[in-house]
């Protein structure tokens, strides 16, 4: 369990400098009386302070079918981003890059979802739960893929990208307490060699899935 959850934190970690990266890129493309990359950093703090509060408003860390909730909504800000790509690609015309994306988007995402399983081993969850955790982090895609096409605004790009870096962090946050917590239980040392092999493994992993939707 120690090796699954230091591996989740790793694919979140790429995905945090990843959104972020991607966030700025976009700021740079809006007009400079919104001050956009201010903008990003000041939403992702928000963000994150406000998705702790309310994770944590019984007084406890979530755990569970909420924590795995909350890795699918963070995983799900990120694919917005995602979508975005596709369909701005498809509105310029560039249907063959479209469909590169799609393909190289839904590898990358498979190994995600190692991530959002890790909370349920214990839970036991219902089939319509898998649904729900589906939706939450795949259709974010689709309306960023729609946006891209139709409506696409890089001040307002920015801004939900922002938002994806705040829900990633506190993600992280809680993914990393949990994984103390469950070295604690067990009687071990939650920083050992087995969790930095799994962080390491979890960073190359999302590497290695990003490089295929650019190549």
């Amino acid at each position: 369990m120690k090796f699954i959850l230091a591996l989740t934190v790793g694919m979140l970690a790429f995905l945090l400098v990843d959104t972020l990266e991607e966030g700025l890129e976009l700021a740079t493309q809006s007009a400079s009386a919104f001050s956009a990359s201010a903008l990003v950093w000041l939403v992702a703090i928000t963000s994150f302070l406000a998705i702790l509060a309310i994770g944590r408003r019984d007084g406890k860390s979530p755990e569970g079918k909420t924590l795995a909730s909350y890795l699918a909504l963070g995983i799900g800000w990120h694919n917005l981003g995602e979508g975005l790509a596709v369909g701005t690609a498809f509105a310029a015309g560039e249907a063959a890059l479209g469909s590169l994306l799609v393909v190289g988007f839904t590898l990358h995402n498979i190994t995600e979802g190692i991530g959002i399983a890790v909370p349920l081993v214990d839970a036991r969850p219902k089939f319509r739960t898998f649904l729900g955790l589906v939706a939450l982090a795949g259709l974010p895609a689709v309306i960023g893929t729609w946006i891209g096409a139709f409506t696409f605004s890089p001040h307002w790009a920015a801004v939900f990208l922002g938002i994806g870096v705040g829900a990633i962090v506190q993600v992280m946050v809680e993914v990393g307490a949990y994984l103390v917590r469950t070295a604690h239980r067990s009687g071990s040392n939650w920083l050992s060699t087995v969790s930095l092999i799994g962080f390491s493994l979890g960073l190359v992993v999302m590497y290695g899935t990003a490089l295929l939707v650019n190549f």
